[in-house]
């Protein structure tokens, strides 16, 4: 059976831990790793009244999308829901995993199904990330007139097998060029070219490929894997290049524009919404910036990125000023854009363990907010 562990491992290949906030506490928040699974609920929050509804039906792991334990705790005396919630979870034996802004900050994540719901077309992300990719360049022997001796297309098939090579929707990509190689081995070496404090002249090619910094060590030992050389020779340079897959928000366009009454009709009808708190705008609405829970932060870049109108959660009073009319910002509140997070992770959990053990979404409401229309 599965464990917990084969989860964590699951979750994090689609949401790295690395790409979670600084403030967060995504992974796994209590439970043994070892653990094999019975089943797994998922809830967008994790409450004492959730795990009973694990236990009540069988599911020793629940999966949610905002962490119990946000910030660190001194004591479990049952003082207040979030002790009472892990105290009952250590209990029951139930495992308590949440992937929180790591699954706001990549494709296939929150944003993606919140577009999805809302029927973007052509989404990107709003504010990519930078600094988290790098360059790896390195050298191989180049015999071009021996056909078995392919040992570039050996490397790069071991460097993209561990995460390396990914840019955007494109994989397998190089560079390559072919370039003259020097080295002299020395004393007590074993070279595979050449011989000990002989000088030698050797074809080569540079290849260079992207990767992921949190890719950084399993690229490594792929490429010290696959090389022949008994020193590998390489460079890894950290790069400020945004990376266009991973970041917060998204933009997309409505297949059709919409006048502004009726795109706020569209976000009661889609998200489940009573009441959507808005922005005076006036012009057609096309292209939607969007942004699941507290997406405040993202005000200006909604609107520096030209969009009609900016979907998000939480907005207070003067932030709504930001908005500066030049698009209409909506709040529908953070529960509702981020309520349909548990079919990412349905669908997640579903796609790696097929019928191994039952995928439920859970029945118990965890929304604090009440609307009286």
């Amino acid at each position: 059976m599965p464990t917990v562990q084969d989860l964590a491992r699951l979750l994090e290949a689609a949401a790295p831990l690395a790409y979670q906030e600084s403030y967060d506490n995504a992974g796994l928040q209590c439970g043994s790793p070892q653990a094999e699974i019975t089943g797994v609920l998922i809830t967008l929050d994790c409450t004492p009244a959730v795990v009973a509804e694990a236990v009540r039906r069988g599911c020793n792991v629940v999966v949610a999308h905002h962490p119990v334990i946000f910030r660190p705790l001194k004591r479990l005396t049952g003082a207040n829901e979030v002790e009472q919630t892990i105290i009952a979870a250590l209990k029951n034996d139930v495992a308590i995993y949440a992937a929180h802004t790591n699954l706001d900050n990549v494709r296939g994540g929150v944003n993606d199904k919140l577009a999805e719901k809302l029927g973007l077309l052509k989404t990107r992300v709003l504010a990519p990330q930078s600094g988290i990719l790098a360059r790896l360049s390195i050298y191989v022997p180049n015999r071009p007139e021996d056909q078995q001796a392919d040992v570039a297309g050996r490397v790069l098939a071991a460097l993209y097998a561990a995460g390396a090579g990914q840019i955007g929707q494109y994989s397998a990509c190089s560079f390559q060029a072919e370039g003259t190689g020097t080295f002299t081995p020395g004393t007590g070496t074993q070279p595979a070219i050449g011989a000990q404090h002989q000088p030698e002249t050797v074809s080569e090619k540079r290849l260079e490929v992207l990767l992921p910094l949190h890719r950084q060590a399993a690229v490594l030992r792929a490429l010290r894997a696959a090389h022949p050389y008994e020193e590998v020779a390489y460079e890894l340079i950290k790069l400020e290049n945004v990376h266009q897959e991973v970041g917060a928000g998204m933009v997309g366009e409505l297949p059709e524009a919409l006048e502004p009454a009726a795109f706020r009709q569209l976000l009661k009808q889609q998200l489940l919404v009573p009441v959507v708190r808005h922005t005076a705008f006036e012009k057609p609405i096309k292209t939607v910036a969007i942004c699941g829970g507290a997406g405040a932060f993202l005000i200006s870049a909604a609107r520096a990125s030209g969009t009609d109108a900016y979907v998000t959660g939480d907005v207070k009073y003067h932030e709504f000023f930001g908005a500066e009319g030049q698009l209409m910002l909506c709040d529908v509140g953070h529960f509702e854009s981020e309520q349909f997070t548990s079919e990412v992770f349905r669908d997640l959990l579903t796609a790696g363990f097929g019928r191994t053990f039952a995928v439920l979404i859970a029945e118990t409401p965890t929304n604090p907010v009440q609307y009286d229309c």
